[in-house]
This record gives C-alpha cells, structure tokens and sequence, in this order.
C-alpha cells in the first residue's frame, strides 16, 4: 500500500524524531512511504486566529502537494481534524472543492490508520515504566478517537497504562489561547500534570506533540519528575534504533 506521509510544520520544525519515527512505523506496517518535501502548513493558526483568507491560500497548497490516490497519514489529531472538518469552511463550492472532498475521505491520525485501515496493533515497542493517556481535544472530538491509541499502547512489552482523572480535559495548549491567556493556560497544564501524578504515572502519552509541547514546557519549569512522550515515539521505542 502506497501511503503520503504529512509532517505538520511545528513537527517538523520542534520535534524531527517523531516525524522519522512515524516514517519507521509505516513503512514497519508494510507500506510504501511518499513524503512530499514541498509540504507546508495546512493552514490551522490562521484559521483559529480568523484569518480565512491566509487559511484558505495554506490549505489551497495543502491540497495541491497530496494527491486523491492515496491514504494520507500525520502524526496529528490537530492538524488532520483541520483537513477533514475546517476544509468544509473554506473550500465547499469552490472551484477545488472535489478535490478538497476526496482528500478528506484519505487523511487519518496515525493511530487510526493502524488500528481501523491495516488492523496492526503490535509493532515490537518496548517501555518500562507506568503512563497515561491524553485525550487530545483535536482527536477526541474532531477525529474522534478514543481506543484507538489505548490499544496500541496496550500492546508495548513492558509499559502500564493507567487512567488519570478528567483524562479528556483540555491541556490549556489552544495554539494562540496559550498566548493570549497565559495564566489560564499555565493552570490547566498544571491540573493535567497532578492528575497524571496522581496515579504515580511517569509518562503523559498523546497523539499531539502541541498538547505534548504544553505540558513538557510546564514539567521543564517546575522540574516535575514525569515525561511527555508521542505515541509515534513510544511505537518505535526498543527495535527503531537498532
């Protein structure tokens, strides 16, 4: 199966590994990797803060570097619920918008590719230690995905996942929210983390290194004796690197 790899742009740029180890796990599932190095943004910042216009010229690139032919995957909630619901927004009855139709129906987050398209669960992943799962907003109610990562994880030799409270709240990330409202957003990473200590858990797991790089700013402040971890990374973790 030929399959196009979409890098979102801040992983690209903050968190390279996760990007090459989603590339390991997908081409360790059996497909053929297409990596477009052209790609760019898909246009979210300028969508959430209200700029429609830049939007819509991002997501009109967007579109033009992924083809109709092929499954697209990201290591994304955030930047895949962009494709497949914001589109709507900016492309319905546009001279692309079939395009945009049939791109929609191709993307997925990386853990629901694996689970409900090749039915792969176990990739070999090895980590010691106890963590939790965040339900990223993005993919929990734009993608809506929930078990899907949880199986995965169930499935790395070694790693006990356990449930923190209020596992599905916000983070306190929100792209611009975590500039505009600072002291807000500094608080919910700060439940997010008790929380995840609460259960003596050493890893918060997700699907978004955004929501990863919120909470990992926060621990690094306060030197708190836990660590963020994308799914991607834990998959590859003990056969990637050998």
């Amino acid at each position: 199966m030929k399959v196009e790899l979409f890098i979102p742009c801040f992983v690209d740029q903050v968190y390279p590994a996760t990007a090459a180890n989603t590339l390991k796990i997908l081409e360790k599932a059996g497909c053929e990797v297409i990596y477009n190095p052209e790609q760019t943004c898909c246009g979210q910042p300028a969508y959430n803060a209200g700029y429609w216009d830049e939007a819509k010229k991002t997501g009109s690139k967007f579109l033009n570097d992924f083809s109709e032919q092929h499954y697209i995957v990201s290591p994304s909630a955030s930047c895949t619920g962009m494709v497949k619901n914001s589109y709507n927004d900016l492309f319905t009855n546009t001279t692309i918008h079939n395009k945009c139709k049939n791109i929609q129906s191709h993307i997925y987050e990386l853990s629901d590719f694996l689970i409900n398209v090749l039915q792969k669960d176990y990739f070999g992943a090895e980590l010691d230690g106890r963590a939790v799962y965040h339900d990223s907003c993005s993919a929990l109610r734009e993608c809506k995905i929930k078990n899907e990562p949880r199986q995965l994880l169930s499935k790395v030799l070694g790693l006990e996942l356990v449930e923190m409270p209020d596992n599905d709240v916000c983070c306190g990330f929100g792209g611009t929210f975590a500039v505009k409202f600072a002291g807000i957003s500094s608080a919910m990473a700060q439940q997010k983390i008790n929380n995840a200590l609460a259960v003596n858990a050493g890893y918060i797991i997700s699907t978004d290194a955004s929501c990863l790089m919120q909470l990992q700013a926060y621990i690094d402040k306060h030197q708190i004796p836990i660590k963020t971890l994308h799914l991607a990374d834990v998959l590859t973790t003990g056969w990637a690197n050998i």
